[in-house]
């Protein structure tokens, strides 16, 4: 079977491994994305050129949000905290 060569994230659950990584166990957190913004002149030859506009990613990252939606999850779902562990026996 061939290895892929592209593996692609939704916006959820790119959410979810940052929301993990992070070490967030609530709120509900979403991606947020910064873009740089440069211009140039660019064409198919120096006789035909057109203004351009180029548009980077420069940062992705997470923010809060007040509600889940297509680009924030619930960190208490998707990163739940691990639960203390209980003593069964009772102390004498």
């Amino acid at each position: 079977m061939a290895q892929p060569n592209q593996i692609m994230y939704s916006f959820k659950e790119l959410a979810t491994l940052m929301v993990k990584d992070q070490g967030l166990h609530d709120g509900y957190w979403g991606l947020s994305v910064r873009f740089g913004i440069s211009a140039t002149n660019a064409g198919a030859s120096d006789s035909d050129l057109r203004p351009t506009a180029l548009v980077p990613i420069v940062e992705i990252g997470l923010q809060k949000f007040e509600e889940v939606n297509n680009l924030s999850v619930d960190a208490a779902e998707v990163n739940a905290s691990a639960k203390p562990a209980t003593n069964s026996k009772r102390a004498k």
